[in-house]
């Protein structure tokens, strides 16, 4: 006969429930914890020593920065999401972003037709991402290898879009949303929270996300089980896509122009650490959509900091690629921590 000590079964149920809250947090302590430093770090830049009261970071107006720098990304790390999940992922994002946002200038300057160029960027992305899951799709062809060639080719339909050059246009009807705001809150930043709440709703809420996570677990199983993983495939790259449409339009209504060869150069890599850093794994099935909004956030938030204490470009490039190879050791870790238990 065997009895179980009351107090190791306490202790246990101590760890459980604090490795229940760590998991619920994920990486909110990092985001604040860098926060605080570059507050502080700030505030040694101003004052020649550590102050808290001189720091810039915290300010009001430079937080509203660093949200509305972040709402791209936040834009497509959650289209990210849904493609991660199904253990693919999608390295044509910021192609395809540069494609729309020129299709989108592009139909602006169309007599009458300004507004349509908002609609415009979401067709073409939407189009661009069926592509994408079409491939996987039908032809079983890898998410890598597919997107890493799409990629290079939106890209060069990019460029060919606008021949080469920067389109312009200075009375942009949809203008509004990369400058404007709604009760004092940038539009920016409404569609980014915005996209993350009917993201969320999607994911947790319906048939479609018990099924995007149930593919990303095990993809043989769930079709055996009767899921139609092909369609499920189309749906989330189209999702990426659309939502990296979204993101061109975006970009193009905050700058008033677009081009080919420069607009959304490396922001698949951003999409891609967002979302790891997020907790979602790379290898499927496991990840929330809060998560990459906290991820999207530490990237901006890196990204304002170290232009503030007076990081060089160079080193900014090479402090973002240290932080995405950590967020990929942080998946494996994680993942095989998940494996023992």
């Amino acid at each position: 006969m065997t009895s179980t000590n009351p107090s190791t079964a306490d202790t246990a149920r101590r760890k459980f429930a604090l490795s229940a809250t760590l998991r619920g947090l994920g990486m909110l302590p990092a985001l604040v914890l860098i926060a605080i430093l570059f507050q502080l770090l700030s505030g040694y830049v101003e004052s020649g020593g550590l102050s808290w009261a001189s720091g810039r970071f915290m300010s009001w107006n430079n937080l509203s920065i660093v949200a509305q720098q972040a709402s791209i990304n936040t834009v497509l790390a959650a289209g990210m999401t849904f493609v991660i999940l199904t253990g693919g992922i999608d390295l044509s994002v910021g192609s395809v972003l540069a494609a729309s946002a020129m299709i989108a200038l592009i139909v602006s300057l169309i007599p009458g037709w300004g507004m349509m160029g908002l609609v415009a960027a979401l067709v073409t992305g939407g189009l661009l991402g069926l592509v994408n899951g079409a491939l996987i799709a039908f032809m079983r062809l890898p998410p890598f290898i597919v997107t890493l060639g799409s990629m290079t080719a939106v890209r060069g339909l990019a460029r060919l879009f606008g021949e080469d050059k920067t389109i312009f246009n200075p009375s942009l009807p949809f203008a509004f949303i990369g400058n404007g705001t709604i009760f004092g809150v940038p539009w920016l930043m409404v569609i980014a929270l915005a996209t993350v709440v009917v993201s969320w709703l999607i994911l947790r809420r319906t048939v479609l996300g018990l099924r995007i996570y149930a593919i990303g677990g095990n993809a043989e199983a769930s079709r055996l089980s009767g899921i139609k993983v092909w369609s499920i495939l189309l749906i989330v790259y189209g999702i990426s896509g659309l939502l990296a449409g979204l993101g061109g339009a975006m970009s193009a209504a905050k700058l008033y122009a677009a081009n080919g060869l420069q607009l959304g150069q490396s922001y698949e890599l951003d999409a891609i650490a967002a979302v790891i850093l997020g907790g979602t794994s790379f290898v499927g099935g496991i990840g929330s959509i809060w998560g990459t909004l906290i991820g999207a956030l530490i990237i901006a938030v890196l990204s304002n900091g170290l232009i503030l204490i007076g990081v060089s470009d160079i080193w900014q490039f090479i402090i973002k690629g240290l932080v995405i190879i950590g967020a990929v050791a942080l998946d494996r870790l994680r993942s095989s921590g998940s494996a023992r238990t």
